[in-house]
């Protein structure tokens, strides 16, 4: 299998883009949009967008809908680099993201052109661009100079190492990234279509690409849900899909029946570890191989995964990511010295992704390889919190809760929830005679981050637990969790 990038990946997506014609494109909340209908949208984009230069860059305050997924598309069929902007987030970040992109175009739901945003255009010389259902128009002019061209999309890294960052990824490497995320096996456009339901903001935006890049139909979900999942799979007798941790568990607490999923012959998965007590369960209550992988968005795709080959070769192997993909190279390394450690060692992952260059990149995630070359992902080193797939740093989510003015500290800890694997708690210490309300706290977290950040309880005290040497004792606060939930709830 060739994992190197196709050079002309804008030029194919264009064709194959094209190629739908009259056929069916996109399903969105049970109607199908035809080829001609998005090629259509996409058109009416590039007109309201006619004052930009052919290349210059726009940010897209981005949803899983069908006018984003086109606005998406045809930006990277036409050479445009655009730029993900979550639409989960306060009107004053979502604000903030815009300015610090500083685009030549903004384009963005109507419900998301707020006059924070507004302002955030015209102070930055953006056009702007609104999504209606009946086509795009503009709501602001362009008034900036021009604007330094280039291509290719900017996705939100999921910030486990520091704040999370735009990752550029060229449109030369993304013949890869489509690759890797179908694993090497694209399918064609006679197949059952995609299952889109990933946001479109992270890497996401790849199972779209994936789909389109192939001429394959595509089912589009705004976000995940039970039952339009299983819909989707049972209407159109899907065989793959993408799949996180907290969608497994939503699937087993429904009671879905087995039959609902019969016509799935495996699940992909990512956006965190795999346990293996899921695992098993999954696996024996529905049938369904569980083919769990590993990536990041700076490796723009996935690094390894196990495939339908290998689990036939090796059989399950619970709490494992399989082996590195064609084209990628793992190493695992010392944490101190970053020597390469002995099989069956723990250490720091490391990968060299060919179509990226001969660099090697060394992540925060804990890992081995065995004597077959299966890797094993142990955790995090840097302590994030992962929700559900979304990854939070503690660190943020305390500098949000310390710029409340009544706040004099805080401490933001992991705690374990059912449903998403983990979620934020936090406590904080209050400035002597200041107040404040736990949604006012909530609030403050909001007005800075993603929604996914907001703690989902928080302890005020007098006083956080302090160790000899000051530092804030991290067990005592995560004891305080269920007494907090308990307070809430009466």
């Amino acid at each position: 299998m060739d994992m190197r990038a196709d050079p002309a990946f804008a030029e194919t997506l264009s064709a194959a883009l094209a190629g739908y014609g009259s056929r069916q494109c996109i399903e969105f909340e049970g109607r199908w949009h035809t080829g001609d209908q998005i090629t259509g949208y996409i058109d009416a984009i590039g007109h309201a967008l006619r004052d930009l230069g052919p290349a210059e860059p726009v940010a897209l305050v981005v949803r899983n809908r069908v006018p984003h997924a086109a606005a998406i598309l045809g930006s990277i069929a036409d050479g445009r680099p655009v730029s993900m902007v979550y639409s989960y987030q306060s009107p004053q970040a979502i604000a903030r993201d815009v300015e610090s992109i500083a685009p030549a175009g903004v384009i963005a739901d109507p419900e998301d052109w707020s006059s924070e945003l507004a302002g955030a255009a015209r102070s930055v010389g953006a056009a702007g661009i609104t999504l209606g259902a009946d086509g795009p128009s503009a709501v602001a002019e362009r008034t900036a100079g021009p604007i330094r061209a280039g291509s290719g999309l900017d996705i939100l890294s999921s910030g486990t190492t520091g704040a999370p960052k735009r990752v550029h990824i060229p449109t030369t490497v993304l013949a890869h990234t489509v690759l890797s995320m179908t694993l090497g096996n694209p399918p064609s456009p006679d197949d059952p279509p995609a299952l889109v339901s990933w946001p479109f903001g992270s890497v996401g935006v790849c199972q779209l690409l994936a789909g389109a890049y192939s001429g394959q139909r595509i089912v589009l979900l705004e976000k995940f849900s039970v039952q339009q999942w299983v819909r989707a799979v049972r209407e159109h007798r899907i065989r793959t899909a993408g799949t996180q941790p907290t969608i497994l568990r939503m699937l087993l607490a429904a009671d879905v029946p087995r039959d609902h999923l019969a016509s799935l012959e495996y699940l992909t998965g990512g956006g965190g570890p795999l346990e293996p007590e899921l695992q098993a369960q999954f696996e024996d209550r529905f049938g369904i191989p569980l083919l769990w992988g590993y990536g990041a968005t700076e490796f723009a795709g996935t690094v390894c995964s196990w495939t339908p080959a290998l689990r036939d070769r090796f059989g399950p192997r619970p709490g494992t990511v399989g082996r590195p993909l064609p084209g990628v190279w793992v190493r695992i390394v010392d944490p101190d010295s970053g020597a390469e450690v002995g099989t069956g060692e723990h250490g720091l992952l490391s990968a060299r992704v060919e179509i990226l260059g001969p660099q090697w990149l060394t992540t925060t995630d804990m890992a081995s390889v065995d004597g077959d070359g299966i890797i094993s992902i142990h955790g995090r080193a840097d302590g994030a919190i992962n929700r559900g797939g979304f990854k939070i740093l503690p660190e943020r989510v305390r500098a949000a809760l310390l710029k409340h003015p009544a706040v004099h500290d805080a401490s933001v800890v992991a705690v374990p929830d059912d449903r998403l694997g983990q979620v934020p708690f936090a406590a904080v210490e209050m400035l002597s005679g200041r107040t404040a309300t736990e949604d006012d706290l909530k609030d403050a977290v909001r007005e800075e981050l993603p929604a996914q950040s907001v703690p989902v309880a928080i302890a005020v005290l007098d006083q956080l637990p302090r160790n000899a040497a000051m530092k804030v004792r991290l067990d005592v606060v995560r004891a305080l969790y269920p007494n907090t939930l308990r307070r809430n709830a009466t």
